[in-house]
Order: structure tokens, then sequence, then C-alpha cells
């Protein structure tokens, strides 16, 4: 993959007009951020993009790179919209080619996704959801219910949501069963968890059973399993191993749900993108302005693949 300058970074970065506050309307200043690594050449020819599919490692799942994330503040952001609203967004973002819907149990946008699926081919897209239930029948409750509120015979993925206890594998062995079992029965394509903390994370990495891990990653350390940049190197260490063992990874809070602004998002999406172990990522957009800048900006940066 081509290195280039900071300059040259810098003078190929698009400037977003009009973006609204999933991009940041604050003035606050992140750190500094943590220095870039190599990556390693990738398969594909060309330039990468928001729309190309990716491979989420041996799960069969192929999403667009950039997910259409709906929990901006817990999913505040897009319920607001209203279900046409959020509908017309996704609509929107599936002309744009992304084709990856991200929701949990929490964000309450499940009625939003499902409104949605009855203008698509089920096919064409790629649905994460979430459950915080911590065993197995609140588990099997939940992909049942799961269902029926997006209305849909199977969901891509399902992961445990905010994994914080460096235990949780012990812990929640029945969920864990749960939802293999949902898997065996055809109603979860994949499964695996997100991670709210370094010793979470950790043990995921160490956990077989995880097939997709949803990761906290951006090179200021601002909304992460570390609080400082110097330590973002200890969490791309595990998500290096984790990617090792044939795990799939994408990232959340690339953007530290609004906080960065200006070149902090090009520098954001650029350590992104150059990260191997990152199958793609996603954000929480509330307008199609919001989409068509990091959009652009991923075009932009002229990552090769």
């Amino acid at each position: 993959m081509n290195r280039i300058s900071r300059r040259e970074f810098i003078g190929q970065a698009v400037a977003a007009v009009g973006a609204a506050s999933a991009f940041g309307n604050t003035g606050t200043t992140a750190t500094q951020p943590a220095a870039r690594t190599g990556a390693a050449t990738r398969p594909a020819a060309g330039l990468l993009r928001a729309s190309d599919t990716v491979s989420l490692a041996t799960t069969g799942v192929r999403p667009s790179r950039l997910a259409m994330g709906t929990g901006t503040k817990a999913g505040r952001e897009q319920r607001e919209l209203g279900v046409d609203g959020l509908v017309r967004l996704l609509r929107y973002g599936l002309d744009q080619g992304v084709r990856w819907w991200e929701t949990a149990d929490m964000y309450q946008t499940h009625p939003h996704l499902a409104a949605a699926l009855k203008q698509v081919k089920r096919d064409q897209i790629v649905i994460t959801s979430k459950t915080r239930a911590t065993d197995g029948p609140g588990v099997t409750a939940d992909v049942e219910r799961f269902r029926k509120e997006l209305d849909t015979d199977y969901i891509d993925i399902v992961l445990l949501h905010c994994m914080t206890d460096g235990q949780w594998p012990q812990k929640f062995r029945g969920a864990m069963d749960a939802l293999s079992e949902a898997k065996h029965k055809g109603h979860v394509r994949a499964v695996g968890c997100s991670c709210h903390t370094f010793e979470a994370l950790q043990a995921a990495a160490d956990e077989p059973w995880v097939e997709v891990n949803l990761a906290r990653i951006n090179p200021y350390a601002r909304i992460m399993d570390v609080k400082e940049a110097q330590d973002v190197p200890k969490v791309v260490e595990v998500l290096e191993t984790m990617h090792r063992r044939g795990k799939a990874i994408y990232g959340m809070k690339i953007l530290a749900e609004g906080a960065f602004k200006d070149d902090q998002i090009d520098r954001s999406l650029h350590f992104a993108l150059t990260k191997p172990f990152l199958s793609g990522f996603t954000v929480g957009f509330s307008s199609p302005a919001q989409l068509d800048d990091i959009i652009r900006r991923i075009e932009a940066l002229r990552i090769r693949a």
C-alpha cells in the first residue's frame, strides 16, 4: 500500500460542507494521534471505497466496507428522524452502494430497518444487531423477537452487546451457546461480540467462539478501550492477534461519535482504512450530506487496495 506524507495527505482531504452533528459540532481538540503503521498489500485492485464488498473472515457474510450505523447517542439521532426519515436515509445509502445496516436492541431502530427492508430485496442488505441478554433463554428470546421486529427470517450478524468483563466468555457461556444454536437453525449467520473494555477485548481475542468482533478504534484514543493515544498500539496489537486467529473485525467510534472535525476526521479514516485487520467500520449518519461527506473523504484519500 502506498505511503503518503502528512502534507500530501492534508492536501488530498476533502472538506465537508454542512456536515452536521454526527461528524462533530464541538470545538474540542483531540489529543495527538497515535503514529500510523504500515499496512500490508490488499488483494483487490484499485482504490478503497465505502461501497467495496468485503469478506468478514470465513463467515460467508459479505457487506459493504462502510456500515450505516443507527446508534448515534444510543440511537437518539437516528430515531429523531422518524421511521420515514431513517428509511429514506438507508435507501439513499443503498443507492450509494452502502448496504450494511448496523443496529442493536438498545437503539430501538428495528422497526425503522423493518420498514426499509420492505422496499428492498433482503439479500441486498447485511444486518447486524446486538443483544444485551446474558443467558441462554434471554438470547433465544431476543433472537426470535429481533426476527419479528425486523420482519426477516434471518439476521446476518448478532453480537453480544457491550462486553466489559474480562471473564465474559466464562460468565456468558449460556448466551454464547444460544447464539450458536440460532446459527445452527439458520436464524443467524455469524456470531460474536462488541467490546467496551481492554480486558473484554483481550478475552474476545482468546475466545474461539467469537467469529465477529466490533471494536472501538481511532488514532486519538477517544471513546476507546484505552485513554491515551500512546496506548492505541496496544489495542492494535490485540486486534492483529484476533485477525491472525481468523476472526472478522469491524470498527466503531472511528469518528469518536462526532467529536472529530476536519483533519481529525480524515486522519481517523486513513488510520482505519490502512489497518488490514479491519474489514470495515460503522459510522452513524443522520443526513445524506453526512454520508456523502464520508464517501468523498474516503475516495479523496486515494488509498490503494
